[in-house]
């Protein structure tokens, strides 16, 4: 996990023993599908998620004296692995050739492979969580794929016909990142047996993060002077309405909206168009109230977290939310 020494240092020994667990379970005798597996897995990321998971369950637990367990690696693992797999499957909807910087796995191994990748990864962290008797935790976590799949597909809708309203972008929002977070946030609580009222807590507290890394997300978007490992206004390409454009709409006469919505509809096939789009949400704002908007979400979650007791897991957790929301890539 490529995090900040603030969140890895309450969870520095469970680290190790989730990503032990994980490679033992996400394997393959089949050299092309281990070939498939670990290359997914070394170029994962951050690991926002798992720490999320791990540091719950730490802070969940510290009252008894405990700390993550089989059943916390396990739930990472199941949210590591649909992230992994929604990813892979968003490179070959997208025809992505980077990821990260790095070439895709449809870049490497095709996208019939890639698909068949994907969903490998779901399939084969699910089967272990269910051989292990762990049902709980399988239901709790895979609950959350049709919700996921279900943002992406209402995102595709408003890019296709060129609309949106700010109660669409939080909800997509919720669902493509959010839920996942909260998930994460809520299973670690889960795992250690934390009680319903803790685990509905620590999955709002999940969802609040999990919005606020999307808003940045798509405020990194604009950013033409950070590698972020993808190319830069590529939402805008995609005919995708996120904050800092839908605060600049929200903000324009009905001509200038036109006008605007005119740009984003051909700015797939003429480039001038997605630097004339930018500069409109530069000038316009937008990036400044995303950014505010970003904060009262981090804000909501830091609130939720107040509940509970004082723990160097607490303070992980806090630490992993201003850095979802402070990341520059």
């Amino acid at each position: 996990m490529n995090i900040s020494e603030d969140i890895r240092r309450p969870i520095e020994g469970a680290i190790g023993e989730y990503e032990r667990f994980l490679a033992r379970h996400m394997t393959s005798s089949n050299e092309v599908v281990k070939g498939i597996f670990d290359y997914i897995i070394a170029n994962g990321g951050k690991g926002f998620r798992p720490a999320m998971v791990l540091l719950s369950a730490g802070m969940n637990a510290a009252a008894e004296g405990g700390g993550p367990g089989m059943r916390s690696y396990l739930g990472a693992m199941l949210v590591e692995m649909m992230h992994a797999a929604s990813l892979v499957h968003d490179d070959v909807i997208d025809q992505s050739d980077l990821r990260r910087g790095k070439p895709s796995v449809r870049a490497m191994w095709g996208s019939r492979s890639a698909v068949i990748a994907g969903d490998m990864l779901l399939a084969k962290s699910i089967t272990v969580g269910l051989d292990s008797g762990q049902y709980d935790i399988v239901d709790y976590v895979t609950r959350a794929m049709s919700e996921l799949c279900e943002g992406e597909l209402i995102q595709s809708e408003q890019s296709r016909r060129l609309e949106m309203t700010r109660e669409i972008y939080l909800d997509i929002i919720r669902k493509k990142t959010g839920i996942l977070f909260g998930v994460s946030a809520g299973v670690g609580a889960m795992s250690v047996g934390a009680g319903r009222e803790r685990i509905a807590a620590m999955r709002e507290f999940g969802e609040w993060v999990g919005m606020a890394f999307q808003v940045r997300d798509d405020i990194l978007d604009y950013d033409v002077s950070t590698d972020t490992g993808k190319p830069a206004c590529n939402d805008l390409q995609e005919h995708k309405i996120t904050l800092p454009l839908l605060v600049v709409l929200e903000r324009a006469s009905e001509e200038r909206r036109a006008e605007l919505l005119e740009l984003l509809g051909s700015a797939d096939s003429v480039p001038e168009n997605v630097g004339l789009l930018r500069e409109a949400v530069v000038s316009g704002g937008g990036i400044a109230e995303a950014e505010a908007v970003m904060a009262a979400l981090v804000a909501r979650a830091r609130g939720v977290l107040a509940s509970f007791g004082p723990s160097e897991f607490h303070l992980g957790l806090l630490a992993l939310a201003d850095c979802a929301a402070g990341r520059r890539r």
